[in-house]
């Protein structure tokens, strides 16, 4: 493998042409200076005596040329991240933060941080190094884009600053755009309210055999409320220094810390990660600033705290959604159904019937601009599936149109349908949804004319109950649910009442899911169990999944 030495720069123009986009807008964009950079100095200090570099390694190049901080406790206490891998390349995430809970408790300069990529997890064959700049307006955090890196390959990493060593991450790079790939294992979580219970199912997680963790929404709430294990840091937040609080008192836990390590995660966000049911610019509760002045304190968190491969924010907007390939068998499109969405019709007063508004031609869940990026992929896309990596429920569940929950794709019937004509007159019968949101496990699928289930299945919708996130709404109504639901025949599982993640096997042939719960979130500890499993065969996807028997 060919050693070298690089400062972790993104190559946007690269990157966008791997994401289908044109690269001239992103190298007109100004990248800030704050992400990446190397400079010369002697001034580090040495690192500790159990981590000498292999005299085999590359050169990591000069230390940058700012003083070392003075470090009096160890600055990695939210752990390592890494994700949104290509196939050369993955992005590696820190935060120095002695003190996450009072604003990091950095000092108000840059600091050097050393990063390492390795073959093996001693870190003894260390194949790519660099510094690194932390700097104060990022929260001290690094996006570090190491490059040059083997496809389809698993590697080690970690950081260094003075004599704190972080702990070491694992992650993997993509197969090339033109391999075969035979099978890909992942996992799909959402919703983890830190008040709802303890992260017992990222204990598991990190035990599984996946190749990615796909995160589809509510990494945290922005609610003061207490719950039943422990309570939040705070009072709703509203300020930058608060976003940043709160994904410290998330980060902290180990069990998340340690799903994140084991894996490369692809992540999107959802409304919580600024206010609930959010749309666009509109937000649904009074709030004591302008709430685009709130929607950007809460996208700059977000992205000091995310292994993301996209440009920092622009106030109060940041180019979430992207595409990632492996090889011939999928494409996964990670989106964004919050930041372009119009208002939700009819008040968004969930349970009410519809209203004419909803027939509003110009309506737009995705926005213009993701809505034709998506058909674009999906008209062009060579992969044998193609998956939609999305928030909210797109399978129709409006019982009649007698209760509309109207924050989900049924509260945009028009959008939907516009999707679904897409695939109808371009023959497209490989998509599947992964879904979030609702913190209930669930299995649907959408017709070719969306209310009529007698039409051929043009998507099939896995949808992931939460981390912790209780459904307290449907939990209400459990008994009507379950009852409704058994008279739609496009839902084909429902279950409000378990916490945990989805696990997929993907090959050429088939698609299988299987839904992973555990016992309970209200101790830090809990056995798991599949508790249904889903087969799409390849060669009947518009006949929808179909339930199996594990044992």
């Amino acid at each position: 493998m060919t050693k070298r030495h690089t400062d972790g720069a993104t190559d946007w123009a690269r990157v966008a042409r791997q994401l289908g986009l044109k690269p001239n807008a992103i190298q007109r964009r100004h990248f800030l200076g704050l992400v990446v950079a190397a400079a010369t100095a002697s001034c580090a200090g040495p690192a500790s005596d159990d981590h000498e570099m292999d005299t085999a390694s590359p050169d990591p190049g000069p230390l940058p040329d700012v003083p070392l901080p003075e470090l009096t406790s160890d600055p990695f206490t939210l752990g390592v991240a890494s994700g949104d891998p290509l196939d050369d390349s993955v992005i590696l995430w820190t935060r120095l933060a002695p003190k996450p809970l009072e604003g990091g408790g950095m000092p108000t300069e840059s600091a050097p941080v050393l990063w390492e990529v390795a073959a093996d997890p001693a870190m003894t064959q260390v194949v790519q190094a660099g510094y690194v700049l932390a700097h104060p307006e990022l929260a001290h955090s690094v996006h570090v884009d190491a490059q040059g890196l083997e496809p389809d390959t698993w590697y080690w990493y970690r950081f260094t600053i003075g004599n704190y060593v972080s702990p070491v991450g694992r992650t993997r790079t993509l197969p090339t755009a033109d391999a075969s790939v035979g099978e890909l294992k992942i996992a799909a979580a959402a919703c983890q309210a830190w008040k709802d219970g303890y992260y017992t199912a990222y204990h598991h997680l990190a035990q599984e055999d996946v190749d990615v963790v796909f995160f589809l929404g509510d990494y945290i709430y922005e609610s003061g409320a207490g719950g039943p294990v422990r309570d939040h840091n705070s009072n709703t937040v509203y300020s930058l220094d608060e976003y940043r609080n709160r994904y410290g008192l998330y980060k902290e836990d180990l069990d998340l810390q340690a799903a994140h390590a084991r894996f490369p995660w692809v992540v999107t966000w959802d409304d919580h990660e600024v206010a609930n049911n959010y749309a666009g610019d509109v937000a649904d509760q009074s709030s004591p600033i302008d709430f685009l002045s709130r929607r950007a304190n809460a996208y700059q968190a977000y992205y000091e705290h995310m292994p993301i491969r996209v440009l920092p924010p622009d106030g109060p907007d940041l180019g979430l959604y992207r595409a990632f390939r492996f090889g011939d068998l999928a494409t996964f499109y990670v989106l964004d159904g919050r930041q372009y969405r119009s208002d939700q019709p009819c008040g968004d007063k969930t349970g009410d019937p519809a209203c004419e508004e909803m027939k509003d031609p110009t309506q737009q869940m995705l926005g213009e601009g993701q809505e034709a990026w998506l058909l674009n992929g999906l008209g062009k896309s060579q992969t044998v599936w193609n998956v939609l990596a999305q928030q909210t429920v797109m399978t129709n569940v409006d019982f009649g149109g007698a209760f509309l929950n109207f924050d989900q794709w049924d509260g945009y019937p028009v959008a939907r349908q516009r999707l679904i004509n897409f695939l109808n007159e371009n023959a497209i019968d490989n998509v599947v949804a992964l879904t979030g949101d609702i913190h209930s496990y669930g299995v649907g699928t959408i017709n070719e004319i969306v209310t009529d289930t007698d039409s051929p299945v043009r998507l099939t919708e896995f949808v992931v109950s939460s981390i912790t996130s209780t459904a307290y709404a449907l939990n209400q109504l459990q008994d009507f649910i379950e009852y409704a639901i058994a008279t739609m025949p496009q839902v084909l599982f429902f279950d409000v009442t378990k916490r945990g993640y989805v696990r997929c096997t993907i090959t050429p042939d088939m698609w299988r899911t299987e839904l992973r719960s555990v016992d309970s979130v209200l101790e830090p500890t809990s056995d798991i169990q599949t508790i249904a499993s889903f087969e799409l065969d390849r060669a009947s996807t518009d006949s929808g999944p179909i339930q199996i028997d594990d044992a």
